[in-house]
């Protein structure tokens, strides 16, 4: 009987097997920010444990609050900077050098098909579109993975989803995560990995990728992933180029990881995005989704543009293709985060960053504060705010606040319009 991706990548790290249901991996990368780490590393300390498992598997970032805001995230970003020092892991990015850790860790080239990753952070299922099994865990899960480099999950149970047919001009995988988690729901794939697979992915680049399984968690999945292929390898070979003689000979070795063709799949669905419409969120979980068109005029107080779902090279790009030579509305504040300083320098050389600036932007540091409420762009309450992020929780920006969830095409026509519209008049 053939194997998903996601069972292959189990089999190449299992430890243990503890019950039936249960299994103990071995994990190639830890990943760690500020904001739960913290909270492990004063518990291994209380209990005497104050060890890594391996400093060089281990990556670490200052992301949701930076620069810190007051004493208690200041306090955050000490523990974690001591604690990187007094283990010599080196791969810690500090103020300066840090972006958000889901764009900034593979940017570094530290995701890997075939890899297993956990982090105490629910996107961690961002790294999948790398063909590894990526996953966020709690407190427990987090210390033991620091000390022991195991983690354990359930068994996997796998959902395909096909994505055939063209995108429309307007449309990119931003549209087509959450029409996905518009119609399987938020517990649609609740214990499941979500492999997506199709002409539509295979013609993405690893920005779109990640968006896509960025958002698979929304959906109730452990972790969201792609086949890797010469896209993956493309992208990756400044770091594997050593390994192997050419790109194709990379993408040929990836292939080991592919699902069979006769694997099993708890669930299966297929899409035909050729008539998608630039989708948005109107309520207060991730599938409450409609076409942009139904909401029409809807007034928004704030645009954001960031994120580990959306504030990637390409995403920025698709904005500024609305905004270059236009200036936002009066009644909107505009906030751009670009998600790491190497795409911020990107976007500087390109001169994406005068386009927004142009046009009204107020453009930070990367940073995740705005995405969770913390810093940089909190709502007050009433207000309305179109974002390019992950989720549109009620108070997720600040309290009483309203979040529409959408591309950054369809963003960046908000800021522009003053209310939410399609983005196709401004092509």
């Amino acid at each position: 009987m053939g194997k998903t991706i996601a069972e292959k990548v189990f089999a190449a790290h299992l430890r243990d097997t503890p019950s039936p249901t249960n299994v103990v991996l071995n994990i190639d990368v830890v990943l760690c920010h500020e904001i739960t780490t913290p909270i492990a590393i004063n518990d291994l300390v209380a209990k005497n444990l104050d060890k890594v498992f391996d400093p060089d598997r281990i990556k670490a970032v200052i992301d949701h609050v930076t620069p810190a805001k007051d004493s208690k995230t200041a306090t955050q970003g000490l523990i974690l900077r001591d604690w990187a020092r007094r283990h010599n892991i080196k791969d810690f990015f500090d103020i300066g050098s840090n972006g958000v850790c889901h764009a900034l860790f593979p940017e570094k080239g530290f995701i890997r098909p075939g890899y297993t990753v956990i982090m105490g952070d629910s996107h961690t299922c961002t790294h999948g579109a790398f063909g590894a099994f990526a996953a966020g865990v709690g407190t427990t899960d987090l210390e033991v993975g620091i000390l022991k480099g195991v983690c354990s999950f359930r068994e996997p149970k796998t959902m395909k989803v096909t994505i055939t047919g063209n995108l429309p001009e307007t449309v990119f995988a931003k549209d087509v995560i959450l029409n996905i988690i518009k119609q399987i729901s938020v517990n649609g794939a609740t214990d499941m990995v979500m492999e997506f697979d199709g002409p539509v992915v295979d013609q993405m680049s690893m920005e779109s990728r990640m968006t896509l399984c960025n958002m698979a968690i929304e959906a109730g999945a452990t972790s969201g992933i792609c086949m890797p292929d010469r896209v993956t390898a493309e992208y990756l070979w400044p770091f594997i180029q050593d390994s192997y003689a050419t790109i194709d000979e990379a993408a040929q070795d990836f292939k080991k990881w592919h699902s069979d063709p006769d694997a099993i799949y708890a669930k299966e669905l297929n899409i035909d995005v050729s008539g998608l419409k630039p989708q948005i969120t109107y309520g207060y979980k991730p599938d409450e989704v409609k076409d942009v068109a139904e909401m029409e005029g809807t007034p928004v107080d704030q645009v954001y543009i960031g994120s580990c779902t959306n504030g990637r090279i390409e995403d920025l790009r698709q904005a500024a293709r609305i905004l270059a030579n236009r200036k936002i509305a009066p009644t909107v504040r505009g906030i751009l985060s670009p998600a790491t300083p190497g795409i911020y320098s990107q976007a500087m050389e390109e001169g994406i960053i005068k386009i927004f600036m142009n046009a009204g932007f107020c453009v930070t540091n990367p940073t995740c504060g705005a995405c969770l409420g913390m810093s940089n762009g909190v709502l007050a309450e009433g207000e309305v705010c179109a974002s390019t992020t992950n989720r549109n929780f009620n108070g997720r920006m600040g309290k009483g606040s309203m979040i529409h969830l959408l591309s950054p095409l369809s963003a960046a026509a908000a800021a522009i319009a003053g209310h939410i519209t399609d983005p196709g008049k401004y092509i």
